[in-house]
């Protein structure tokens, strides 16, 4: 079949880039520091600490893994239009761009998939080994597969956008500005509730217990417009990359 080969070419091409390892290393070691600064902390104070379970301490470091999300989402595509522009040497191999955006994505749902498969336990056990409290293993586990959905849709939606600018700076800056400093769909939902139909604000309870603000949409509601805004971006991004020049 092509599909299985071109996701293989794709995949292979992803781990040569040093883009995709520094978007892994920002998930697992910035979760894993912000994790263990604030188990230290509760540690050290148990009479005054705002997060009880190590499970609230490791999950409100997962929202850094955003940003690792999105720049392996932007460098997957960005990539072929470096200096070399392997973007047609790409296009002539794959009979098909849509087929070579599929094997793309693909890769960036696996690529995410894995990078949050290693950082979320450690993450969390770190977290558990500091505080030294039990860790309810369904809850884990939920937790977890929320957290990671809420990543690989992020770096979808650094993908469809990094299609449509074809330089991966502007979606770099805009979407780690947005995740990591200041959030525009946060500050939009304290004027309107339109805010909170935005991708990342619609699916930020796919984390679980670590809520931004209040209100908004309830946890699978959220997570079904977050996916919709990513379907939708993809398509757009097909049509766009589809019909336009190398």
């Amino acid at each position: 079949m092509i599909l299985p080969r071109v996701v293989s070419a794709e995949w292979r091409k992803t781990v040569t880039l040093p883009a995709s390892w520094t978007g892994a290393a920002v998930a697992l070691l910035g979760s894993l520091l912000i994790t263990m600064l604030n188990a230290y902390a509760v540690h050290a104070d148990p009479g005054g600490r705002a997060f009880v379970a190590p499970l609230e301490i490791a999950f409100t470091a997962m929202p850094l893994g955003t940003v690792g999300a999105t720049v392996i989402g932007v460098s997957v595509f960005s990539s072929e239009y470096t200096n070399d522009r392997r973007i047609t040497t790409s296009l002539a191999a794959v009979p098909g761009r849509v087929l070579t955006l599929a094997a793309k994505a693909i890769v960036v749902v696996l690529f995410i998939a894995v990078v949050a498969a290693v950082t979320m336990p450690l993450t969390i056990g770190a977290a558990r080994l500091v505080i030294g409290e039990t860790v309810s293993v369904p809850e884990a586990v939920a937790r977890c597969l929320g957290a990671t959905l809420f990543w690989i849709l992020s770096g979808l939606i650094a993908l469809a956008i990094t299609v449509f600018t074809r330089s991966g700076v502007v979606p770099l800056v805009v979407l780690i500005v947005n995740s990591s400093l200041v959030s525009f769909s946060l500050l939009l939902s304290k004027i309107s509730s339109l805010g909170f139909w935005l991708p990342d604000m619609a699916g930020r309870r796919l984390f679980g217990g670590v809520q931004a603000t209040e209100g908004g949409l309830g946890t699978v509601p959220g997570a079904l417009v977050m996916a919709a805004w990513t379907v939708l971006l993809l398509a757009a991004a097909t049509a766009v990359f589809n019909r336009r020049d190398a």
